[in-house]
């Protein structure tokens, strides 16, 4: 199901499963504390590449590029 404000499907990062208007997603406790990158791509669902370091993180997806923690605002 496409999102009706913009027209295009949309991923949970954290689990990979497309988000549905009016179905609730478990999103894991450390996700939601924040201590939890994303595993998956919002825009595909394609599981990325991530790297943790003592001050961030970056997630590569092949598709859409790469994500980091200053830009998700959570460094």
């Amino acid at each position: 199901m496409a999102d009706t404000v913009t027209g295009e499907e949309r991923y949970n990062p954290y689990t990979g499963r497309r988000v549905v208007a009016g179905v609730d997603d478990a999103v894991p406790t450390a996700a939601q504390l924040g201590l939890e990158p994303p595993r998956f791509c919002e825009a595909c669902g394609r599981r990325m590449v991530v790297q943790i370091s003592p001050d961030g993180w970056w997630a590569k997806c092949s598709r859409h590029g790469v994500f980091d923690s200053i830009s998700a605002g959570r460094r």
